[in-house]
Formats: C-alpha cells, sequence, structure tokens
C-alpha cells in the first residue's frame, strides 16, 4: 500500500565522522544510526496524534562530513528536496545529533524546514548562520561533552539570534555526547520540542521566553539547564505561522 502524503514532516540525521568517503556501515554496525533510534521512537510517539506527521531517517551517501563536500548536507537537501515534489510545502524540523545536527543547521535555508533541534552538535565557529534567519533553532548539550563543544553551540546561538533565529540552548549537566548518561532526558525533551515546533503541543515556557529574546541578547540569556525547564509551555507554535523559508 502506497504510504500517505504527509502533511508535516521530522528528519532525522544521525552522526558521523570528520572524514570517511566510505559508506556507513550497515545495520547494526552503524553505532551513530544506532544512536539515534531510541530518539526516533520517542519523536513518532510524540507526533503519533496527527497521522498526517512522517517521521523519517536521512540515509547519508558517505560516513564523513568531509570538509567543503558537506556530503551529509547534500544527502538532507536531497530529502527535503524530495519531500517537496511529493508534498508541496510542508513544514519540516530537522533533528540532528553531532555531524548530523551540523547537516541540518546548514540545510535549514532549504523552503521546507521551520525548526532545527540540534542534540550535541557540531558547530565550527565559522560555521554559518543567515539560513537560520525566520527558524526556529534549539541545542540540547551536555555541559560534560569532550567531543563537540557546548561553548560552541551556545556561541552559534547567539549568532544565529543576531542573523534572525529563534534560538536557545539548553545544557544538559552530567551527561555525555552520545547521550547515554540521562538518556531519557535526552529522548523526552526531543519528542516535546519537535511536537511543540510541529505546534501540535506547548512548546517549554522558557524555551518561548527564550525565542522572544532581542537580537543583541548576550549568550547566556538564551542558555537554559534542562534542571530548571518548566514543561508546562506557554502557547502553542503553529508551523503555518512560522515566517517562511528563503530559496
Amino acid at each position: 500500500m502506497a504510504e500517505r502524503t504527509p502533511s508535516a514532516a521530522v528528519l532525522i540525521l544521525h552522526g558521523g565522522y570528520e572524514t570517511g568517503i566510505e559508506a556507513p556501515a550497515p545495520g547494526a554496525l552503524n553505532l551513530p544510526g544506532l544512536r539515534m533510534l531510541p530518539v526516533a521512537r520517542v519523536v513518532a510517539r510524540a507526533v503519533r496524534g496527527d497521522s498526517g506527521v512522517r517521521v523519517q531517517r536521512v540515509r547519508y551517501t558517505h560516513r564523513g562530513w568531509n570538509g567543503s563536500r558537506e556530503d551529509p548536507l547534500h544527502d538532507a537537501i536531497r530529502v527535503l528536496d524530495a519531500l517537496r515534489r511529493e508534498a508541496g510545502d510542508i513544514p519540516v524540523v530537522l533533528l540532528g545529533h553531532s555531524m548530523g545536527a551540523r547537516a541540518a543547521l546548514h540545510a535549514a535555508g532549504h523552503p521546507l524546514v521551520r525548526a532545527v533541534v540540534g542534540l550535541a552538535p557540531w558547530c565550527p565557529p565559522g560555521d554559518p548562520v543567515t539560513q537560520l534567519a525566520g527558524r526556529d533553532v534549539v541545542l540540547l548539550h551536555s555541559t560534560r561533552d569532550r567531543v563537540t563543544s557546548p561553548l560552541a553551540s551556545q556561541s552559534l546561538t547567539a549568532r544565529a539570534r543576531r542573523a534572525g533565529a529563534r534560538t536557545c540552548l539548553v545544557t544538559i549537566p552530567g551527561s555525555d555526547h552520545a547521550m547515554i548518561r540521562r538518556a531519557p532526558a535526552w529522548h523526552h525533551l526531543a519528542g516535546l520540542l519537535v511536537s511543540g515546533l510541529l505546534g501540535m503541543t506547548p512548546v517549554p515556557g522558557r524555551v518561548e521566553a527564550a525565542f522572544g529574546l532581542p537580537p543583541g541578547a548576550a549568550a547566556s540569556e538564551g542558555t537554559l539547564s534542562l534542571d530548571g525547564l518548566d514543561a508546562g509551555g506557554q502557547r502553542r507554535r503553529r508551523c503555518g505561522a512560522v515566517r517562511g523559508g528563503g530559496g
């Protein structure tokens, strides 16, 4: 039976490596891919109330970012283009971990993308942010991450805010890059944010407040701790009302 045409979508982008032109390992040998499976399951449950929301993993052609090739970015764009041909201008939330979060941030300029949720993102200082204008961007990062930098994530949110994004960083004390310690917290918050950014449930109140910060706000003002984050939310956000995508 043919799959139903989606009315919205969540694209899952797993992590990878700085370099590596070979294809990702298959199945259970693809550890970065396995790491995102429980996250994808929680997100699928969170959006189950709307059967029109498709949750789809982006499959990579190569296992690494590979410098100026930016291979996973092109994989994400191909999936977004295919979604647009199939379903038109539906709202899409990109959910990525590590290298996948970097690809999601780079792909945010696609016309379908309304929001990005980045888990332990890889945010080199020189990465662009202008493509994030008009998007909702929430980054989650462990304060003990030794693979990617929570300070770089904080810096990116400040730069993105100045570029016109609505953004914040949520720190997760006592966890790690692989999201093993405090795994339920990562999974729950990812599901909560995705469903909220699609307008299905309330966005946590402090996240909503951070979205309203002025462009010149200090990076610390948009940095929240998971342990002080309320999950009740202030209002529902509607993807259709989010200021739209560029070209």
